[in-house]
């Protein structure tokens, strides 16, 4: 009875554990090139992932932590140029985030908190500052066209 006990705790244990181990995923489009591949554990989605278009190139890439977004993503679009970039924290995109227009140059960059904009956002032209703004929850509260009002105002001296 009690080698039959032991050899039941022994089986849960090892089936406990294989069930908690990492293990590294490859997922496929049905053309066969692969689609996403990365780290799971406990069927979540954990560490470093990459996912891809169907045509071979990097769509996004970041890290997850118990199934969520977290730490910083890059995001391309289809040709590979970088989209937008920027940090989650519990899936929600916080911190600063950089958006790039076509011709691979930062258009606009913005703080966010919570998936909403709450802070600075700062719009480019020609890589030259034309526009910024600052939002509190999501709602803009002031804007400015003048540099050096704005700089001046927001203490800024290093911005360009």
């Amino acid at each position: 009875m009690k080698n039959r006990l032991k050899a039941t705790v022994f089986l849960l244990f090892i089936f406990s554990y294989s069930l908690a181990q990492k293990k590294y995923q490859k997922i496929f489009f049905d053309n066969g090139k692969i689609k996403a591949e990365g780290w799971l554990e406990n069927n979540e989605k954990q560490d470093y992932w990459t996912f891809y278009y169907q045509n071979g190139n990097i769509k996004e890439k970041g890290h997850f932590s118990n199934g969520l977004r977290d730490k910083y993503w890059y995001f391309y679009n289809r040709n590979s140029s970088k989209n937008k970039e920027g940090h989650f924290i519990k899936g929600l995109k916080n911190n600063w985030w950089m958006f790039y227009g076509d011709d691979g140059n930062i258009n606009h960059k913005c703080q966010l908190k919570d998936n909403e904009k709450n802070g600075y956002c700062l719009i480019y032209k020609n890589q030259k500052l034309v526009k910024a703004s600052k939002f509190k929850n999501g709602k803009k509260i002031k804007e400015w066209k003048d540099f050096s009002s704005f700089r001046k105002e927001n203490n800024l001296n290093d911005l360009k």
